[in-house]
């Protein structure tokens, strides 16, 4: 588990509907250079049998955090501030005893790359029936047939022998779909996907959303989907957090933020995508400039090096320099700009680009 501060007579947060709640996280790395704050007061819930989309640019805090909720960081080089309360129970003061009975069992996780995530010493079916011979104590027998009924579910054919094969004999997409029967084979109540279709082709990535759904809507987990790419979220997730350098910069449903984005690092990604319909040599419109780096970050909004926007933020000048904007509940963006100017430069400025 990581190495925790918190500050005594800290109230637990209240989950929606009993599930996930995460409050002011925050996770520091000890490094040769100095410290790395990857996540810097994150705040966010889930709720049961729905799935929260997280967006951002790579090095923007997505996997840290969730890495953070299954207490998978080595604690010599971590320090973790915060809550983390999954179903009422308190995660980041957990042992590791305690965490080692929640992961597999009521938390999973399928990784981005399934062929360095399984081992390759041991069968499929063996990798897949082991947590749940641990956490159900039942015999190698009925975990093994577990495991069987769980590659079947997944789609893999003839799931009785493939069950025999080493992960190095499946194709992508069936070790893919071998990591989410692993993962689902406990029936967990949280189940963290981080982007779990990156490196597969358009076909098998339909294929695995659709498997994704199908099994959420069996078992009803809560789905934490972590992914790069807008148009994934929109087909898999029901609400959506943008993340930047560390912060959640927006929130909301899938329909509120694709539909009527508020925050200048939302107008960017969205307008960055290339589209189907437009012409071959349309060039694209990246956001200008790099993500900052962690050991120094931006002072105020993070985004604010790299915005077209600050210009029309009203009030003292530099504002976006000297004070961070905070993120409101429910919908809701950090950001300086009023929801009136956000309205107007969407649908003035941003919205004809993405039509």
């Amino acid at each position: 588990m990581t190495t925790v501060t918190k500050p005594e007579g800290a109230p637990a947060a209240n989950a929606p509907d009993g599930f996930l709640s995460v409050r002011d996280l925050q996770v520091t790395f000890s490094t040769e250079d100095g410290p790395v704050k990857a996540v810097d007061g994150l705040s966010f819930d889930l709720a049961r049998g729905r799935t929260l989309g997280i967006v951002g640019e790579s090095g923007s805090g997505k996997s840290v955090t969730n890495l953070t909720v299954l207490g998978l960081h080595n604690p010599l080089f971590t320090k973790t501030d915060g809550e983390i309360v999954l179903d009422g129970k308190e995660l980041i003061t957990a042992t590791e005893k305690e965490m080692e009975e929640l992961r597999g069992n009521r938390a999973a996780m399928i990784f981005q790359d399934p062929l360095t995530a399984l081992s390759p010493f041991y069968t499929v079916g063996r990798q897949i029936a082991e947590p749940y011979m641990k956490h159900r104590k039942v015999s190698k027998k009925a975990a093994w047939e577990r495991a069987v009924e769980m590659l079947a579910k997944v789609g893999i054919p003839n799931p009785r022998e493939r069950a025999k094969d080493y992960p190095h004999q499946f194709s992508g997409g069936m070790r893919q779909r071998a990591m989410i029967a692993m993962a689902l084979v406990c029936d967990p109540d949280l189940l963290i996907a981080d982007e779990p279709t990156t490196a597969l082709d358009v076909t098998v990535q339909a294929q695995i959303l659709d498997l994704l759904k199908d099994l959420q809507q069996e078992f009803g987990s809560g789905i934490i989907f972590i992914t790069h790419d807008l148009g994934v979220i929109a087909d898999m997730a029901d609400d959506i957090m943008v993340m930047y350098a560390g912060n959640a910069v927006e929130r909301g449903t899938v329909d509120e933020v694709l539909r009527a984005p508020q925050h200048p690092y939302t107008w960017g990604l969205l307008n960055s995508m290339p589209r189907l319909d437009s012409d071959l040599d349309t060039p694209l419109s990246p956001i200008p400039g790099s993500p900052p780096s962690l050991l120094h970050p931006p002072s105020g909004c993070r985004f604010h090096p790299r915005c077209t926007f600050q210009d029309r933020v009203a009030g003292a000048a530099g504002r976006c320099v000297d004070e961070r904007p905070l993120l409101g509940p429910d919908r809701a963006s950090a950001c300086h700009l009023t929801a009136d100017q956000k309205r107007t430069i969407f649908i003035e400025e941003i919205k004809p680009r993405l039509a």
